[in-house]
C-alpha cells in the first residue's frame, strides 16, 4: 500500500504537520483504549495507575482526542506500560 492510499482522513481535514500530530495522538489513545479493556481496571483503579482522575480516564474511553495533548498521552502510555515509539520515514 503506498503512502497516498494508507493516510488517514486528517490529512484531508488539516495541514501536513497538524495531521501528523493527531495521527501519533490517535494511535496513542487507541492503545490507551486497548489497555483500559485489557487490563480489567474499574476506571477508578486505572486512573490511580495513570496519575489522573477518572474523569480523565472517562476521556479515554470516550475517545475525547482534543482533550489530550501529544506530550500527556505519552506520559500515560508510559504509566500504562505501553513503552510509546515512534519510527520517522523517509518521504
Amino acid at each position: 500500500m503506498d503512502r497516498e492510499t494508507s493516510r488517514s482522513v486528517f490529512y484531508d481535514l488539516f495541514s501536513e504537520e497538524e495531521a501528523a500530530e493527531l495521527e501519533i495522538r490517535a494511535a496513542l489513545l487507541r492503545g490507551l483504549q486497548h489497555w483500559l479493556a485489557e487490563s480489567g481496571h474499574k476506571q477508578v483503579e486505572a486512573a490511580e495507575v495513570l496519575g489522573v482522575t477518572q474523569a480523565r480516564v472517562s476521556d479515554i474511553k470516550r475517545g475525547k482526542i482534543n482533550s489530550f495533548s501529544l506530550g500527556i498521552l505519552i506520559k500515560l502510555a508510559v504509566r500504562a506500560g505501553l513503552h510509546p515509539r515512534l519510527d520517522l520515514n523517509a518521504a
